[in-house]
């Protein structure tokens, strides 16, 4: 079977430029043949002979709005049955990565109008993680227990196949490594086996132009600061 090449909305540099971390989505609905089509490209992800250690369960509709519930309710009454199932972030902060850190939360919850210290309101946005944001569409990125790090390498290259595919149909994304501490709600309602780790969701849909928080571009250091050329 073979796919019609959609028309892009953008290329990949303007796709590469644009893509953003969007946490305002509007109700729009998303087609379900447009998102088979964003996982088909990003499928084409480089992946170490070719394993493809990847699996994708998209959610949608009344099981979307079902499951952000029961995950809101447990992040709303501190539910410490709930852990994360892998590490995500470093066990000790060093330069320049919790600088960069803090001043992301900072130019966040200023654009909100949180201030600092505010915890009941850092509460309130942090939980709208789990209603993908408002996106018409879910995504839970898995990937194999018995895979090794190397496969986390290529999952990682498959996720940003998808946010870049997304681009191409005009659409955004949010990558959300909060829904692995619900990673036994989530699988209990998805039926998600045991086998398998929830590395990730990503909340899909069009952004919100008049969205405050939709406003924040992060920065990026440049080329010099992070590439060492042995050039001759």
């Amino acid at each position: 079977m073979t796919h019609q090449r959609p028309k892009a909305a953008c290329d990949v540099f303007e796709a590469l430029e644009t893509r953003r971390a969007v946490r305002a989505f509007l109700p729009d609905a998303v087609d379900r043949a447009t998102v088979e089509r964003i996982l088909a490209l990003a499928a084409r992800a480089p992946s170490g002979t070719n394993l493809q250690p990847w699996k994708v369960w998209v959610v949608a509709g009344e099981r979307l709005d079902k499951l952000s519930s029961r995950i809101l309710a447990a992040h709303e009454a501190d539910d410490p049955a709930y852990q994360d199932e892998y590490p995500y972030y470093p066990d000790h902060w060093t330069e320049p990565y919790v600088s960069r850190r803090r001043k992301l939360g900072k130019d966040l919850y200023a654009l909100l109008g949180i201030g600092k210290g505010d915890a009941p309101a850092m509460k309130r946005q942090f939980g709208r993680n789990y209603t993908f944001f408002g996106a018409p569409v879910g995504l839970f990125v898995t990937i194999e227990r018995s895979m090794n790090v190397g496969s986390w390498l290529d999952l990682g290259t498959f996720l940003q196949s998808i946010l870049l595919a997304a681009r191409g149909f005009g659409l955004h994304t949010c990558p959300q490594q909060a829904f692995a501490k619900y990673h036994q709600l989530i699988r209990h309602e998805l039926n998600i086996p045991e086998t398998e780790i929830i590395a990730c969701g990503i909340a899909l849909g069009f952004d919100d132009p008049d969205a405050p928080e939709n406003k924040l571009i992060t920065e990026r250091e440049p080329v010099s600061a992070f590439a060492t050329f042995a050039w001759e």
